[in-house]
């Protein structure tokens, strides 16, 4: 399994950036994919966006030109750059780990939080 704990969260004015890092322990060397969601008051946890091993990424409509996914080349940390930032991005945001085990359910960080307002 894999560890995952989060940081970098904060207060930011709209307009603004953040880089969030997820320092990953544990059996790494089994990613197959990481990435971020986030959770908004009252809302679901939606997708933010998803790293694989072979280079792909995907995003969610909302963010897709604002942020971005990257790694350490041994996944010790995956990183999320967010640019233009809005406060409809303010949420919990979670790092998100699957290895190539077929029966990983995936690991979970504990959350940061990014709260974009004036």
């Amino acid at each position: 399994q894999v560890q995952l704990v989060e940081s970098g969260g904060g207060l930011v004015q709209p307009g603004g950036s953040l880089r969030l890092s997820c320092a990953a322990s544990g059996n790494i060397v089994s990613i197959n994919a990481m990435g971020w969601y986030r959770q908004a008051p009252g809302k679901q946890r939606e997708l933010v966006g998803t790293l694989f091993s072979n280079g792909n990424t995907n995003y969610a409509a909302a963010v897709k030109g604002r942020f971005t996914i990257s790694r350490d080349n041994d996944w010790n940390t995956v990183y999320l750059q967010m640019n233009s930032l809005k406060p409809e991005d303010t949420a919990v945001y979670y790092c998100y780990a699957h290895t190539f085990d077929p029966t990983d359910n995936g690991s979970w960080g504990q959350g940061t939080q990014v709260t974009v307002s004036s």
